[in-house]
């Protein structure tokens, strides 16, 4: 694994960024020793998959889309 003292990867860190973010790790030194290891962020995913979140806790009665709306807050509020 490279090892780059602090002035170098401040002069190059454009450069170390983009080996990173393709997956090459590399160490930061500082007066040869290493300070911190730096490894490129997993993709996160910001979208929350909500679709099919509660199947199988609930049931929702084949004719819900009839039903008028106090007959819906009946069956929620119990």
């Amino acid at each position: 694994m490279q090892q780059y003292n602090i002035h170098a990867a401040k002069t190059h860190l454009s450069s170390l960024v983009e080996k990173a973010a393709a997956g090459e790790a590399f160490i930061i030194a500082k007066s040869g020793k290493p300070m911190v290891k730096v490894i490129p962020c997993l993709q996160v995913n910001t979208t929350v998959k909500r679709i099919g979140f509660l199947k199988g806790q609930i049931e929702v009665p084949s004719d819900f889309d009839m039903m008028r709306q106090k007959e819906i807050v009946k069956m929620f509020k119990g």
